[in-house]
């Protein structure tokens, strides 16, 4: 189902009237609806069947949903950022090493101990 709440159908039956020939105004005119949407749809259709450059409708779906996960970690992030600095959760992580220890060998050279 379309944006404005045509089904795909319904759209698949009006191109072909207009493939058959019929005007685009006559057909828009018997039902109701503009004539624009009708040159929308013949564009992305023709899109679709790669006869024309343009993002498919499996693409367009595909931004769609990608940029409203963008905008939804977005506002994650923005909500993470504005909380206090001593809320993160202790994760028991080992106390960070400050250096390596060195010990002396028993031929006098010096070795690393991890």
């Amino acid at each position: 189902m379309g944006r404005r709440g045509y089904p795909t159908e319904f759209r698949r039956k009006v191109l072909d009237l207009v493939e058959s020939g019929r005007p685009v105004v006559d057909v828009a005119k018997a039902l109701g609806i503009s004539d624009q949407t009708i040159y929308t749809w013949r564009r992305q259709d023709r899109i679709d069947r790669g006869l024309e450059p343009g993002l498919t409708s499996g693409e367009r779906s595909e931004l769609a949903a990608a940029k409203q996960r963008i905008t939804a970690l977005e506002a994650k992030l923005a909500v993470h950022r504005r909380a206090p600095g001593d809320v993160t959760p202790d994760l028991g992580h080992a106390e960070p090493r400050l250096g390596l220890e060195e010990e002396r060998s028993s031929d006098g050279g010096e070795e690393d101990v991890l």
